[in-house]
């Protein structure tokens, strides 16, 4: 007569209270609050569009006229400037500047929300960002200290082109400005090197194109 199996059954962790599911869940879903955030940001990257083509409807008419109007703010009368090779340029590194702070909200509002808010799910997608698929807290940050840097050296730039409008007190100060945003740069990107440990930089050098997954091979 053939034995009846014995069924064993094996230890589990007590499963949760509904109370303390909700709460968590609640605390989870608390993560939507940042969603505005990001909205008005998208509103800020209007305004910036609008100041872009306020700057180079400016610069259009300056270029082929060769003359610039602005209001003096102490008599608040139109006063004509002289719009030659020195002010091309200053309005062109201007455009540059709204267009790199335009990157950097981008930055912030696509990488900030995948990171803390909800998946976007653009895998598959043409126009997909290349850091965006293994973007975290880490990289987001590095990538922003990188852009602060490149929109500081435009306003340096700006600074030594138009040094007759400013002291060397002033630019010294611009200038050691600059060099603590590096430093910066570099302290954040060497902490999140010395925090990753082999096989996390194998795998984000993978998902970059930059290397093989094994950190061995």
């Amino acid at each position: 007569m053939p034995s009846t199996p014995v069924l064993t059954t094996s230890p589990t962790a007590p499963a949760p209270s509904a109370r303390v599911t909700t709460v968590g869940y609640l605390i989870f879903a608390s993560r939507w609050l940042q969603a505005p955030l990001y909205f008005g940001l998208i509103v800020a990257q209007v305004v910036y569009v609008w100041q872009f083509l306020k700057e180079l409807w400016h610069l259009i008419v300056g270029g082929f006229t060769g003359e610039h109007v602005t209001e003096d703010p102490r008599t608040h009368e139109m006063v004509t400037h002289t719009f030659g090779a020195e002010e091309i340029m200053l309005a062109v590194l201007g455009l540059v500047d709204v267009v790199m702070i335009s990157n950097l909200l981008i930055m912030v509002i696509v990488g900030g929300y995948e990171t803390f808010v909800s998946r976007i799910r653009l895998d598959g997608h043409p126009d997909q960002p290349e850091w965006l698929s293994h973007v975290n807290a880490n990289v987001l940050k590095t990538k922003l200290a990188m852009s602060i840097i490149g929109i500081s050296s435009i306003h340096l730039l700006r600074t030594f082109i138009d040094s007759a409008s400013y002291t060397p007190t002033q630019m010294m100060w611009q200038t050691f400005i600059h060099l603590a945003f590096v430093v910066s740069a570099l302290a954040l990107a060497l902490i999140d090197r010395m925090s990753l440990t082999a096989h996390q930089r194998a795998a984000n050098a993978a998902a970059a194109g930059e290397g093989p997954a094994d950190p061995h091979a």
